[in-house]
């Protein structure tokens, strides 16, 4: 889907303290073992028997599936503002493991902003993003750095 630029929200549009969270996605150990087979093969990501030896005692996500889970709920969030791209991602932590059956939500929150000083027409944002499973513990987080359209230069 391509969306019109013309109404994407742009850098002077973003307001300090705005908090967005995604509706909720049941991730599969069927998507979880695709992922993994293709991009990151360990067996406690790929082979649940094998996993019940691993550290988790089961069948755990890649970190870098459940960052794609995040960018695809985020896109659900925040896909109406007029992104030039990322730029920095900081603090990145994993901070459990995702399973199975776990339902995620993606969650941000704008928390400062200031004009580019090289590019007159965009913008910086800062936003604190963060995954929360289930029981609304934080699965995943980071701080990231984006640069934003603005509507003059």
């Amino acid at each position: 889907m391509t969306t019109d630029s013309r109404r994407l929200k742009k850098w002077e549009e973003l307001e300090i303290g705005e908090e967005t969270c995604s509706s909720p996605r049941t991730v599969t150990q069927a998507d979880m073992i695709a992922f993994a087979d293709r991009y990151d093969p360990q067996f406690f990501h790929n082979d649940p028997v094998a996993a019940r030896d691993s550290l988790f005692g089961e069948l755990v996500a890649s970190g870098i599936y459940t960052a794609a889970l995040w960018r695809i709920m985020d896109h659900e969030v925040n896909g109406d503002i007029d992104w030039v791209c990322g730029v920095q991602w900081d603090h990145v932590r994993w901070r459990r493991a995702v399973r199975a059956r776990d339902t995620l939500v993606a969650r941000s929150k704008l928390t400062s902003k200031r004009p580019s000083e090289s590019r007159p027409g965009v913008g910086l944002a800062v936003l604190d993003h963060w995954v929360e499973n289930q029981d609304g513990e934080v699965v995943f987080s980071f701080t990231s750095t984006d640069l934003v359209y603005r509507r003059t230069a």
